[in-house]
């Protein structure tokens, strides 16, 4: 492999562990521990692990496998690889960071530092070429095929999922994930 191709490799591979990490601490420091939910899979994650006691890693990491099946042969394999690669970290993160108390217990603040920190690792994932979402990836198949756009498709499944947290979390931390959302 050429010196810079590898220079570029680790710089992509560094920059998503960097991204999953901070996702990971927007997540586990700051929105889980105030029942605040994101978006997408992360969001029924955070659900199904409050609701079952399963770590949130193993929900964020095997929800979101039937997504990348699908879109294997839609998005291409280097995204799907680093897709895949950001989840994994995501998914140790979380999991890593779960015995840590919060960073708050104001839920306003939660979900406001919340959703920047998230938000960042967010960005610098995408700015990588990978995504933290399964939704992301049926929005990208269904871009395709409707007169829709990406954010609109993910939009309307967050609408249901952040809709959802009412009925777990109550709807004040539903309308708190959807601060959190927004910001992020």
């Amino acid at each position: 492999m050429p010196k810079n191709k590898r220079i570029s490799l680790i710089n992509t591979v560094l920059f998503l562990i960097l991204g999953a990490s901070l996702a990971s601490v927007g997540l586990e420091l700051f929105l889980v521990p105030n029942n605040v939910i994101d978006g997408g899979v992360v969001g029924i994650s955070i659900m199904a692990s409050y609701l079952t006691n399963v770590p949130l890693g193993v929900f964020i990491f095997m929800l979101n496998l039937p997504f990348l099946f699908v879109g294997y042969k839609q998005i291409g394999k280097t995204f799907l690889c680093k897709t895949l690669f950001a989840i994994f970290c995501l998914s140790i993160g979380v999991s890593v960071l779960h015995p840590i108390p919060g960073f708050t217990q104001d839920v306003f603040l939660a979900a406001v530092f919340g959703g920047i920190i998230l938000g960042m690792g967010v960005g610098l994932i995408i700015r990588y070429g990978g995504s933290l979402d399964g939704t992301e990836i049926i929005a990208i198949i269904f871009d395709k095929k409707t007169s829709f756009s990406v954010g609109e498709i993910v939009m309307f499944f967050n609408i249901f999922i952040l809709g959802s947290a009412g009925f777990v979390f109550g709807w004040d931390r539903a309308m708190y994930s959807l601060v959190a959302y927004f910001i992020a």
